[in-house]
């Protein structure tokens, strides 16, 4: 089970108390060496001023390999474009391009004029400027968006065929859920790696805001043990902490080359499930 890679999201502060949740955070899974930090953007792009900033000063500074969310959201083409300039100035050469989704109060993505309607066309954008190894978002249960699953991977193709080099999933629970997925992708003849994005629970109220936004769902067997422990914080932590120890050991075995985790800007769970991991020897 050598050189399995790891990777973590964080997403820009919005407070001093915020900014020094993240500084913890990020030193402390620093020390574990995971293979890149990734950055998100907020709710339709509304944080990507600070994506930027963030991503440099995490690759100047802490000399880690970044990788920066880039949304189609609110932002002409001649704009990306030149927010592209501004991370390959700070030496970022990794962006996950995302269509995004549309701003709080919005149901629906309308594309700003002059700007890109899919993430597809924006991926096609960053390959054109030559300088980024480029991620794509996928997601093993369907789109919100996109409930048909084959022609979500129809969708994935033409994204991959633009420029992403390898993909990350949206969170999910289960891992015949990520092994049917890349098998319907490998048929449809996506040959780039596919990366697992995990979430350890941290409460039962944000995952099922979360699962109802993506379109991921909730095995029963985790929702059970969760309800039986729902008052109680810490023992619901460490379900979310065995779940995906459990779900990640599975996913390992069965041949990942690497875990992507959602770390909510805390160490905690993400340290506890590498430390199991690598108990294990699986990482």
């Amino acid at each position: 089970m050598a050189n399995k890679l790891y990777s973590v999201e964080f997403y820009p502060p919005r407070s001093p108390e915020g900014e020094a949740k993240l500084r913890t955070a990020r030193a402390q899974l620093a020390q574990l060496k995971p293979a890149f930090f990734s950055v998100t953007h907020g709710a339709g792009g509304s944080t990507r001023e600070k994506t930027v900033e963030l991503v440099g000063r995490i690759r100047q500074q802490w000399n880690i390999e970044v990788m920066a969310h880039l949304t189609c959201v609110g932002a002409t083409a001649a704009e990306l474009e030149h927010v592209l300039g501004r991370l390959a100035a700070q030496g970022v050469e990794n962006v996950l391009a995302l269509r995004g989704d549309p701003p709080k109060g919005q149901t629906a993505f309308v594309p700003t004029a002059g700007g890109l309607n899919y993430s597809n066309e924006l991926a096609a954008l960053v390959r054109k400027d030559g300088r980024f190894c480029i991620g794509g978002a996928c997601y093993p249960e369907g789109h919100v968006e996109c409930r048909d699953l084959d022609l979500g991977v129809r969708h994935l193709k033409l994204k991959v065929d633009a420029g992403a080099r390898f993909l990350i999933t949206q969170l999910f629970f289960e891992p015949h859920v990520y092994f049917d997925f890349v098998a319907r992708a490998r048929q449809a003849g996506i040959t780039v790696p596919i990366v697992p994005g995990i979430m350890p629970v941290t409460n039962v109220e944000q995952l099922e805001r979360f699962t109802s936004m993506c379109g991921a769902s909730i095995p029963t067997e985790l929702k059970g043990r969760l309800d039986r422990v729902h008052d109680d914080p810490q023992v619901v932590m460490n379900v979310g902490i065995d779940h995906a120890t459990t779900q990640c050991a599975e996913l390992l075995k069965g041949g990942v080359s690497g875990i992507h985790f959602y770390t909510l800007n805390k160490s905690l769970l993400a340290r506890a499930v590498f430390e199991n991991l690598r108990h294990r020897k699986l990482l």
